[in-house]
This record gives structure tokens, sequence and C-alpha cells, in this order.
């Protein structure tokens, strides 16, 4: 079994990441275009490289005095996965982001040497597949270690020999017990603190370069998109990469990790709580589950990806092929998994697998994991509809703003609200499915189905800011409008998956977001099983809880929403300064001055991104120690809730916005085109969704998760040690 796992996962790490080594390299093999492209190019690496490293800096200190505090406060064990989970994040972050910033100047001449569509995308998709088989790969491969090191070879993972306890160990300087549950949160919090540093600063930086570059440079000078003349326009490029794909990656990382370690925490919490009822065996193999159905998985991208790289010869349709590649990439999933799920569980004797809770026999794992798939499928193609300009609420928003400015926001927001209902009632239904055949161990398997195929979804999402990237540079070379015409339109195509990643992502955030609530509940509550999922909504201390984390997503995207306007506001200024003390930039007299441009973007999003992040991480930690477990509990039920809401309507109203704007350049609203009043009513539309889609949207699926991952971290000590107890005795 043990033997099964490590060939099983480390088969498909290694493939996954080697797969991503040769896409690197064969992208980097291609030609970068003429003097001017490279030039451009080479603006845009050195200006992402700075950012990342400086990024970093601040990150590994502050993750470095994290990691102190768990090995002291929890286990040294917890500690180490901490910082391996932070190092994995950051690598597929940072690898991604390099092979975006080689990808990009390489699409532009792929463009301007063949004028075809279809191989363009190709490269595009070859570039953007290497940060997701690097987000699937890094991922598994440190869940590997983990599993192996603490979990079989320090024995924290075997009942204690002759009965059915699973072992623990206690803190020396806390006396505090710990189990492996403690270190699988560990690695989960390592990868959410690298993704939400990643999304808060790299949201901010991008947003506050595009808003600076667009109310400026297209409503003010009136000259287009990525004009060279734009002193922001290589800040807003660098953005893409840092924003768009390093933050994506590491995001889709930390979900797909927090899929996986809530559902291996699940099943070592049911066993601890119903040990007399369940198998030795079978408490390994639930364990265990989650990374091999993420390894077959993995295994199902793989083919997924392949299929549009070998192909001789892409359509000119780039939404098409790219679905295929998803389509593919789910079936092999689904397929391959149910195999897995039979040999698997197939000798367990059906009172056993009743006992913990899978009601459907030993495809009970599989059917969790299919109704995930399927709630995603529909999560996406409902974000597809609410933001493609091919459907009728973004193009509604378009004709919207023949009227003005302030009905193309009116209208946006009320698409976006609208928006919300069928995801949720997606999101419901696959909740009581899940729960209806396998309790909430299938609801996690749900968690874990909807983001399976994670390479095959950030492969896709990774290729939007590179093909946007591409068009930048492509504006700024001087290349033709049939180029900047077929960038475009990949772009278009771009920002739709790019809605459907994040509904993904927010609908797996959900149901991770409830399995690790399961396990919190456990952590502090021991009368057995019934008993432990209980939390009363009527006492005052979840009531009250409740209400103060609904609150929370508010604050936290008030804050976010602040960072990027202080940001974009010095933008603005700096731009407009350029413009009227340098007029010979306009007539392409004199160059404009990028760096202070990316100076600013860097400065105002490492500086603005370290409160919102601190705040998730310490709200519920400070409550716990405050009023204790149950008012944590309260937090996380009304955080969640907002959240969700919250996200859905940030992703989908910001993504109707940008392509309303695309829409109208594309000339979808007659009589008006770029330049025109309804254009500028668009952009100004776009602007306002910018930070609601890229910075706000992203980031609360990660606050969710890494307040439920850091609160079951600590709920071992604040359940004991609070301040409420110690005053109400």
């Amino acid at each position: 079994m043990n033997q099964l796992l490590m060939i099983i996962v480390m088969a498909a790490a290694v493939l996954g990441l080697g797969f991503a080594a040769l896409n690197f390299m064969l992208v980097k093999k291609l030609k970068e275009g003429n003097e001017r492209m490279q030039e451009i190019a080479a603006a845009i690496r050195e200006g992402a490289n700075a950012f990342i490293r400086y990024e970093y800096k601040i990150v590994a200190v502050i993750g470095l005095i994290i990691a102190a505090i768990l090995a002291v406060v929890i286990s040294w064990e917890t500690g180490i996965a901490f910082v391996l989970g932070a190092l994995m994040s950051s690598t597929a972050g940072f690898i991604g982001m390099k092979i975006a910033t080689y990808a990009n100047v390489r699409v532009t001449n792929t463009a301007n040497e063949t004028r075809s569509t279809g191989k363009t995308l190709k490269v595009a998709f070859r570039g953007g597949s290497v940060m997701g088989l690097c987000v699937a790969g890094f991922a598994l491969l440190g869940a590997l270690i983990v599993y192996l090191c603490f979990g079989l070879w320090e024995g924290m993972l075997f009942p204690v020999e002759g009965t059915s306890i699973v072992p623990t160990r206690v803190n020396p300087v806390t006396g505090q017990a710990y189990s492996l549950s403690l270190i699988l949160s560990g690695y989960a919090l390592g990868c959410s603190i690298i993704a939400m540093f990643n999304r808060v600063g790299g949201g901010i930086y991008t947003k506050a370069a595009d808003m600076g570059a667009d109310l400026v440079g297209k409503t003010e000078a009136h000259i287009p998109e990525d004009d060279p003349r734009n002193p922001a326009t290589i800040a807003d490029n660098v953005g893409d990469n840092v924003g768009d794909v390093a933050g994506l990656g590491a995001d889709l990382l930390e979900s797909y990790v927090g899929s996986i370690m809530a559902t291996a925490i699940l099943a070592i919490e049911i066993f601890t709580h119903e040990a007399a009822f369940l198998s030795a065996s079978l408490y390994a193999k639930m364990v265990a589950f989650p990374m091999l159905f993420a390894a077959i998985g993995l295994f199902g991208c793989i083919l997924g990806i392949a299929f549009p790289l070998v192909k001789r010869k892409l359509s000119d349709n780039p939404h098409m092929e790219l679905n295929l590649a998803t389509w593919i990439s789910a079936g092999f999933t689904l397929i391959l998994g149910c195999v897995l799920c039979l040999l698997l569980f197939k000798d367990e004797l059906p009172e056993q697998l009743r006992a913990a809770g899978m009601k459907a026999g030993a495809i009970t794992p599989w059917i969790g994991a299919a109704i995930g798939i399927a709630a995603g499928i529909l999560i996406g193609m409902i974000s597809e509809y609410y933001t493609s300009y091919d459907h009728k609420p973004t193009k509604g928003i378009a004709h919207a703003s023949k009227e003005g400015p302030a009905l193309t926001i009116t209208q946006g927001m009320a698409s976006g609200m609208i928006s919300c209902m069928l995801p949720v009632v997606c999101l419901g239904a696959a909740i009581f499915a899940c729960y209806a055949v396998g309790g909430m161990f299938g609801v996690g398997c749900g968690a874990l189905g909807m983001l399976s195929f994670v390479a095959a979804t950030v492969s896709v999402d990774t290729y939007g800011p590179i093909s946007d990237n591409a068009g930048g540079i492509a504006e700024m070379s001087g290349l033709d409008e049939e180029v900047r015409a077929i960038t475009d339109k990949l772009d278009s195509v771009g920002n739709t998956t790019a809605a459907i990643g994040k509904g993904f992502a927010i609908g797996s955030a959900a149901l991770a977001t409830m399995s690790m609530m399961s396990s919190y509940l456990y952590a502090f509550m021991q009368e057995g099983l019934n008993n432990a999922l209980s939390l009363n909504i009527m006492s005052q201390e979840v009531l009250v809880g409740a209400l103060l984390g609904a609150a929370l997503p508010f604050l936290f995207s008030g804050m976010l929403i602040n960072a990027v306007a202080k940001a974009a506001r010095k933008m603005v200024e700096e731009v407009r300064r350029q413009f009227n003390e340098i007029p010979g930039i306009l007539t392409g007299e004199q160059k404009p001055d990028y760096k202070t441009c990316i100076k600013i973007s860097s400065q105002g999003a490492l500086r603005e991104m370290i409160v919102p992040a601190i705040v998730a991480i310490a709200f519920p930690v400070v409550c716990g120690f405050l009023f204790g477990a149950e008012f944590v509990g309260g937090i996380l039920i009304g955080a969640t809730l907002a959240a969700i809401m919250l996200a859905i309507y940030s992703g989908n109203a910001g993504g109707a916005w940008d392509n309303a704007k695309k829409y109208i350049e594309a000339g979808g609203v007659e009589g008006c085109g770029k330049g025109s009043p309804a254009h500028d009513a668009a952009v100004v539309g776009d602007t306002v969704g910018d930070p609601l889609k890229d910075t706000v949207g992203p980031s609360l699926d990660i606050l969710i998760k890494i307040m439920s991952t850091v609160s079951l971290v600590c709920v071992v000590v604040f359940s004991d040690y609070n301040l409420l107890s110690l005053i109400t005795g």
C-alpha cells in the first residue's frame, strides 16, 4: 500500500515536472523577434525579477518568524512542514513567472511571422503549461515528502501497535499533544502564506499599473492600449507576470494542497473519533486516497495538456482548443479515478465502509470527486456566461456604455450580483450530494475533484496573461494591426478562462473549508462523532463570531481596494507629470521614463501587501486566545459565507467590465470604437473592475482557507487557554 503510494505519487510528480522542464526549454528555443521586441521583453523580465526578489525577501522574514512560532508552540515537525509548503509554492510561482517573461515575446514573434492564430496559441499554451505542471508537480512532491518523513518514517500515520489509537506526540514546551493532522496543516499553511502574499502583492502591483495606464493613457491622452508612449505600459506588463502568473500559480497551488490536506486530515480525525468502528487498513487508505487521486489527476492533465501541443494544426478557435485540453484532462481523471477507488477499497468490508460514512461502497470517494468535478464545470460555465462578450450580460454592459460611465458601472454591478445565485446553487447542491453519499469525507472528496485537474486549469489560465503581454509587446514594437488582432483574440479568451479558473478556486475553497471546519470541530470537541460536528449558532459566542466573521471579508476587500487605489493614484500623477513636463513623449520624439512607474508599482505593492496578509493570519488566532474555540468557529462560518459571495461577485463583475470594453474595441457596438465616448465609459468600468477581479476576488478564497488552516493549527492551544474561559471560570 505504502509502496504503491510512493510509486504513483512520485511518478506523477516527476513526470509532471519533467514535462514542464521540456516545455520550458522548447519555448526558450524559439526566436524573440527584432531588436525592439527583445528590448521591451528584457525590460519586462527585469522588472518582474526585481519585484519577485524583493517580495520573497519580505515573505521569507515573515515566514521564518511564523515557522519558529509553530515549531515552539505546536511542534518542530509542523514548523518544518510549513517551510516546505512555502518553498514548494514559491518555487512554482517563480518558475511560472520566469517562463511567462520568456514566452510573451516569443508569442508576439510567432504571431508576426506566421499570422496564424493556431500556431500562436500553441506557443502561448506551451508557456502556460509550465506553470500548470509545476503547480501540481511541486504540490504533490512536497505532500509526499511530508507524508513519508512524518507519517511513515516517524511512525505517526499507523495506529499504536495492538490498539486502534492514532499516535500523538507531546510538545515539550507547551505540553500539548499533536498528531499527523497538525503537521499536514502546517504544510498547507506554508502554501497559503505564499499564496496570500503573491496574490495580494502581485494584485496591487498589476492593478496600480493597469489603472494608471488606462485612466490617463486611454481616457485622457486617447492613445491605444500598451502604446509605447505611455510611461506605465512596461509596469502594466510586469504586473501581468507577478500578479496573474506568479500570484495565480501560488493561489491555485494553495487551493490544490488545501483540498488534498483537508480530506486527509478529516480522514485522520474521523478515525481518531471513530476508532472502535474502523479498521487500520481502511484508515490508511482514506488518508492516502487524496494524494493518490491527485496523482491520477496529474496523469490525466499530462495527457490533456499534450493533446493541443502534439496536434499538428490547431484551429483558429482558441476557446475550443483550450476547452478540449480541459475536458480531456477531466475525462481521464474521472476514468482513472474510478479504477483507483475500485482497486483501493474493494477489499474493505461493507460495514467498515458504512462506519466511515461511505454509503455507496468502494466508489464513494470517486462519486464525491465526480460531483465536485461536475459542480466545478457548471460554475465555470456560469462564469463564462456572465463574463464572455459572446453572451447577453456582457453585451448589455457594453451597450450601456453608450449612456456614460455611470450606467456602465451600474449595469456591471447588477450583472455581478445576479451572477452569485447560480454558482451558489451549484455549490449547495454539490455539498448536499457529497454529504449524502459520503458524509464530510465525501465533501472533502468533492473539493479534491474540483481541483484534481488543476494542472490543466492553471495552464489555460496562465496562457491568458502571456497573450496579454504578447499584445503589449506587439503594440510597443509597432507591429502590424493583424498581429495585435491575433494576440487580442487570445487575450479575450484568456479573460474568460481566468474567470472560469476563479470559479473553480472559490468553489473548491468553500468545500475544502467545510472539511477543514469539521476537523477544527473534532480538534476541541471530544464527545464523539455526532456531538463533535455540532456548533450552536444561537449561542452568544458563535453568533457574535459569525457576525464578526461576515464583516471580515468586507474589511479585507476594502483594505485591498484602498491599497490599489493609493498606488494607482501615484501612478496616475506620474503619468500625467511625464505627459505635461515632457511634451515630446506624445509626439514620439522622446521616450517616457518607464523605470519610475515600475518603482511606484513595486513600492506600493510591497508596502501595502503586508497589513492585509497579516490581518488574515492574525485575526482568528487573536480572537481564539481572547474568546475561545467556539467564537472562532462562528468567525469561520461567517467569513466563509460572505467571502464566497464577494469573490463570485468580484470575479464575474470585473471580468464582464473588461470584456465589455474589448467588445466595443472589436466593433461589437455599432458606431462606437476605440476613442469614442462609449469606449471611454467602458474603460472606466474596466478600471473599476480591475482591483475586484484580479486582487479582491482571488484573495478572498485564500482568506477563508488560510483562516481555517491557521485556526486548526492553533485550536489545540487556544481551546484550553483563552481569556474568556479564565474570566468565566
